[in-house]
């Protein structure tokens, strides 16, 4: 039986795969599209220095289209021999901006011009400057560091070399230390956040369990032997992803829940998990962990795959900070990208192995006793949860019969696992069983064809295509795009708190603006290549289209909220009663 849930989760995994490598074919196949072009960071922001009558310096950048620069990450040093010398700069005014990363901001788009005034006049001296900026299609580079050897007798400015470092974003230069440690940061975080999701936080309760009465030899070694599964789970994502792009097919974070298959395998799995917690069938320590025996070969074996499923089941989820950390990596070369994924396994494991390592985490722990087994069956509820969910995504993508088919395969398959536990000749039955659950669960009715997204249809809402959206900006109106899914645990989350609010709703209305929803559940080329232009690698995207067509979308956080939705749209009304203004005093003229 431990055999059969290691061939199943292993399974998932190489149904994932087909699905990244197969055919360019319908709702399940991938399709070609054309890579980000993102300007390297020399290129985006053009940046000149010079001397002012005054000896005060001037720095001057200039900013491409549908860039911007980061007020707050300006900073400035000068130095001579003598040492430090204090600057007072003078910033212009900047636009404000709910953004992502940084929360409420101000930010520069197509210049900035900063005034420098050192308190001592050397004769020469090395200037530092550092920055930060980011593209409205969604990439933000690390910072970036620049230094200058300025000679205030002579007048003149010289660029000094830049400190050496990993390749960087145009792949012909370097990047500062600082700036890819600043994306390793973001990715390392991002997996940490990800064990708060609820599609991951049962996975790590039942690892937590296991460590509360097994010996410190114990917790240190399946804990990095976690980490491992984890890690290399990562990397192994990484790898099929860079794979893709290299063979120019658009995909993204989540892509294998793009196959029913997938989900309903996955699902299953979740219902095999489920029963063992509830004590209907024993796994032994293979899949699970859960009993105290944790040092021998199968508990080892079985930390490994938890970490691997921990990866898979969490595929569903975007936590904040993952899309900056993704979306710099698959820009990189596949070195530096397939160190950002593993740094984002780091972050993963890592409440784990503090919790395995820290005796204080361990104490907030009760001691030890008959409630682990209450606990334990307890958690069995999560799993069936997930599974209902997982096989509501699958008829979601494909319809009712399929969802119902897929219900039957998961009865079927707990009656086999129930008639496993005999032994003898009902092991047969048993296997029968599982195998007739695999062959409901891989059969598609005819002619069923999935269900649209309930957003879509509710009242205000349209479906998303490229020329609806450039139909609605013609005529003028501003236009909110919803990337969505139903296997999408944070968009479901964003609509359920914020966009399928009665409030929010009002606001769309009162202000005109059309929502427009694109749904992902099931691949669609169209989209990936929406997703591309705009820099992601995954969901949920948000984007507010003004109503002038001259002007960029705005891009909203992955993560909403009211306020941060509210304010955007009262940016793009401003914007529209400005061109409404406009617009009228050229009739007025005419007339």
């Amino acid at each position: 039986m431990r055999a059969f849930l290691t061939g199943l989760l292993l399974l998932t995994s190489t149904l994932c795969l087909a699905q990244a490598f197969g055919p360019v074919n319908g709702a399940t196949g991938l399709a070609t599209a054309p890579k980000p072009a993102f300007l390297p960071v020399d290129e985006a922001y053009q940046l000149a220095v010079e001397i002012e009558d005054d000896n005060s310096l001037r720095l001057y950048w200039q900013i491409a289209d549908s860039y911007y620069l980061y007020q707050h990450r300006f900073a400035f040093s000068l130095e001579d021999d003598a040492g430090a010398i204090a600057l007072t700069t003078e910033m212009p005014p900047a636009l404000a901006r709910s953004d992502e990363f940084f929360g409420d901001t101000r930010v520069y788009y197509d210049s900035a011009d900063i005034q420098a005034r050192p308190d001592r006049i050397p004769d020469r001296a090395m200037l530092s400057v550092s920055f930060q900026g980011c593209a409205d299609a969604g990439l933000c580079y690390p910072p970036e560091q620049k230094h200058f050897t300025v000679d205030f007798t002579a007048g003149t400015i010289a660029q000094a070399a830049p400190p050496a470092g990993p390749s960087g974003l145009s792949g012909d230069r370097g990047v500062n230390h600082s700036g890819l440690l600043y994306m390793l940061l973001l990715a390392f975080i991002g997996g940490a956040i990800l064990n708060l999701m609820p599609c991951v936080f049962p996975i790590l309760s039942l690892k937590v369990l296991a460590f509360a009465r097994s010996a410190d030899h114990d917790r240190h070694l399946h804990s990095w032997v976690y980490t491992a599964g984890v890690v290399a789970s990562f990397v192994l994502v990484a790898a099929v992803l860079i794979a893709l792009q290299q063979a120019g097919r658009a995909i993204g974070w989540g892509f294998q829940l793009q196959s029913p298959g997938f989900v309903i395998a996955l699902a299953y799995l979740f219902v095999a998990m489920g029963l063992s917690l509830s004590g209907l069938v024993e796994f032994g320590n293979s899949i699970m962990n859960a009993g105290s025996g944790l040092a021998d070969r199968g508990g080892v074996r079985g930390s490994f795959f938890t970490g691997v499923l921990a990866v898979v089941v969490a595929s569903p989820c975007t936590a904040p900070f993952m899309g900056t950390a993704l979306g710099f990596a698959l820009t990189q070369p596949p070195g530096v990208a397939l160190l950002v994924f593993a740094a984002l396994g780091f972050g993963m494991a890592a409440p784990l192995l503090i919790f395995g390592y820290s005796r204080t985490a361990r104490t907030l722990m009760p001691t030890p006793g008959p409630w682990m087994e209450t606990l334990k069956q307890l958690l069995a509820f999560p799993l069936y949860a997930t599974a209902i969910w997982l096989l509501w995504v699958a008829g979601r993508q494909t319809g009712v019969n399929t969802m119902a088919t897929a219900l039957s395969g998961a009865l079927v398959l707990a009656l086999g696992l129930w008639l496993w536990r005999y032994g003898s000749w009902r092991r047969v039955l048993a296997a029968v069983c599982v195998l007739g659950a695999l062959g409901l669960g891989a059969w598609r009715p005819a002619n069923e064809q999935h269900q649209a997204l309930a957003g879509a249809n509710a009242e205000g809402r349209v479906p998303w295509s490229e020329q609806a959206l450039a139909q609605l900006r013609r005529e003028g109106s501003a236009v909110f795009v919803d990337v969505t899914a139903d296997w999408c645990l944070t968009c479901i989350a964003n609509e359920a708190a914020v966009l399928n609010t009665e409030e929010m709703t009002a606001a769309f209305a009162d202000r005109g603006v059309v929502y427009m929803v694109a749904d992902w559940t099931n691949y669609d080329a169209d989209i990936a290549r929406f997703l591309e232009r705009h820099g992601r690698s995954g969901i949920p995207l948000y984007l507010l289209y003004p109503a002038d067509l001259s002007q960029s979308p705005l891009l909203l956080p992955q993560i909403l909220t009211k306020s941060t939705v509210l304010d955007a749209l009262k940016t793009v009304l401003e914007e529209k009663q400005e061109v409404a203004g406009i617009f009228r005093e050229d009739s007025d003229k005419k007339l």
